[in-house]
């Protein structure tokens, strides 16, 4: 069966939109190898119901199926086994140069509409403190485009689509407007409910982090508002993973992102409005690939103290990517 990578859509953007060699000085990336710059470990563990196949590392797994028995199906049930697996499904840009696409080889896709430039620190010269990232969203199947686990019918198909840019949502980068569509925010402005992160931050650098702290992202900081905005900018790893994870945030609360893990999941991907933490786990592709489960299959929220040394680099390096790790349990018919 032949298999698309590139959908029409970006071919022809790339082919009509691209500025060439004089914007590549501001946008810088690779494309992603999808042999040595993928941590493959962190497909593990595999999962029948309660029963798990190898390990990453020692990275813990969400809860499975109690049963390798499953039913889907109406009128009339079909039966299938519980299979638990972690799906490489989405990529990710995280940049302060608008249209700027690391993943895709440090293209410039252009259509000659105004963003905002992103910021570091005080790189604007008036004085501000945090960052400011434009993000990228792709839809990024890996598995089925080179065949593993292709035949069980459970992970998603499709070809290489850039699904969502933050360019052309006037929302991303305004608090304000943010802040009237999810009013919630406002009820975790307060000391009590960000002391609660460091929880998080503890359970998500030793093991999974707390769904139920839904708005925090751990040792990244608050989950609110769902922007690129971050206030509390530590370093580049940091500030853009905290980016990226407020995106995945917000197509949900869209209805973008579904829910993939669970029981509740098996016989399809379900509305969850309010994002799942524990069902996804975060790689770095640009600049530097973290490639091993000690690095790589890291659960939203973990610190990156420990492998974000030397994958920030000045100029050449400092639009970030990031490969999801999706949780998928599905009823294998």
């Amino acid at each position: 069966m032949k298999r698309r990578f590139l959908s029409p859509v970006v071919v022809a953007l790339a082919a009509m939109l691209w500025t060439g060699p004089a914007s590549a000085q501001s946008c810088t990336g690779r494309f992603v190898n999808p042999i040595s710059d993928v941590c493959w470990e962190c497909i593990f563990p595999i999962s029948i119901g309660p029963l798990t196949i190898g390990s990453a590392g020692g990275v813990v797994d969400t809860p499975n199926p109690s049963s390798p028995i499953c039913f889907c199906g109406s009128p009339i049930p079909r039966i299938g086994l519980s299979l638990g697996v972690w799906e490489p499904a989405r990529l990710m840009d995280v940049t302060r140069t608008p249209w700027c696409f690391p993943n895709l080889g440090g293209l410039t896709i252009d259509p000659g509409l105004p963003a905002a430039r992103g910021r570091t620190g005080s790189s604007g010269g008036d004085g501000a403190k945090g960052s400011v990232w434009q993000a990228h969203y792709y839809m990024y199947p890996l598995l089925s485009w080179i065949g593993v686990l292709l035949d069980l019918g459970c992970l998603e198909g499709g070809g290489l689509d850039i699904a969502w840019v933050s360019e052309l949502d006037p929302a991303w980068l305004d608090d304000e407007l943010t802040f009237l569509l999810n009013p919630e925010a406002a009820l975790f402005a307060n000391l009590p409910a960000q002391a609660a992160c460091a929880a998080d931050c503890a359970a998500a650098s030793v093991g999974l982090p707390q769904d139920g702290l839904f708005w925090c992202a751990g040792c990244q900081g608050g989950m609110y508002p769902l922007t690129g905005n971050v206030a509390a900018h530590v370093g580049g790893v940091q500030a853009s993973l905290l980016a990226a994870q407020r995106l995945v945030y917000r197509l949900h609360r869209a209805g973008l992102a579904w829910g993939t893990s669970g029981s509740r999941a098996l016989c399809g991907r379900y509305p969850m409005p309010v994002m799942k933490k524990s069902q996804y786990r975060w790689q770095m592709t640009q600049p530097v690939p973290a490639t091993t489960p000690a690095t790589g299959c890291n659960p939203t929220g973990r610190s990156t103290v420990l492998w974000e040394s030397l994958r920030e680099l000045p100029v050449s390096g400092e639009s970030f990517g990031y490969l999801l790790w999706t949780k998928r349990n599905c009823c294998l018919l």
